[in-house]
């Protein structure tokens, strides 16, 4: 059922780091894999679910996003009171320390910050209980979530009718993208020295997110 759209405010983003190639949004988003769907509930009180979510770049001008959330979850009647919701996606993220900065030597007038990768989509919101068209999503989520296993598993290799019971216990949604914002803050703001301070610092940790970071840095 389509139900009204609504206005929401775009993420902040300085030109600096903002991404505005949609092939590399595209991929962003495919990194990601899980997304937050946050909509207004009912009460005014923010609702959110986390659900993986398929992008479908060839449908609209922006695109859209297709999953499922269960009958159960009260997102989904926030989602069709609301009209509208937010997805958004992250990716590598890390704490930057301005021990990392070259410059703190020279002034000292340096801060912490937090480096990290987001994309925001947003748009009006269909649901819908069609068993052919869950049943699409479904297979189409499998397919790509299973592609890295030896021997993926299929929706097929379920039984028929169990499958069908399993579609009666989710509603399928799209969001129609209206508004698509990548972020990518890896210390464009920062000098050349400071920035290559950053990447060496965060090659040293321990910790993989700090490193996967660290290699978005750019020179």
């Amino acid at each position: 059922m389509p139900i009204s759209a609504v206005a929401m405010v775009e993420m902040y983003t300085p030109t600096q780091f903002r991404v505005e190639d949609p092939a590399e949004i595209r991929a962003m988003i495919e990194a990601a894999r899980l997304a937050l769907l946050v909509c207004q509930g009912e009460d005014g009180v923010p609702s959110a679910s986390h659900l993986p979510l398929l992008f479908d770049p060839e449908d609209g001008p922006h695109g859209a996003l297709v999953g499922h959330l269960a009958k159960a979850n009260p997102q989904l009647r926030a989602l069709v009171a609301a009209g509208q919701a937010l997805a958004i996606f992250t990716g590598p993220e890390a704490y930057v320390s301005p021990n990392w900065y070259p410059s703190k030597a020279e002034h000292g007038r340096v801060v912490p910050t937090w480096n990290y990768v987001a994309v925001h989509a947003s748009g009006p919101v269909e649901v819908f209980d069609d068993p052919a068209r869950l049943h699409e999503v479904v297979t189409r989520l499998t397919q790509r979530h299973e592609a890295a296993q030896a021997s993926p598993w299929a929706v097929t290799d379920a039984p028929a009718a169990f499958v069908a019971g399993q579609l009666k216990g989710i509603t399928g949604l799209r969001l129609r993208i209206t508004s698509l914002v990548g972020k990518r803050k890896m210390s464009q703001n920062r000098g050349p020295a400071d920035r290559a301070g950053v990447a060496a610092g965060l090659a040293a940790s321990e910790d993989h997110r700090d490193r996967e970071t660290g290699a978005l840095i750019p020179g």
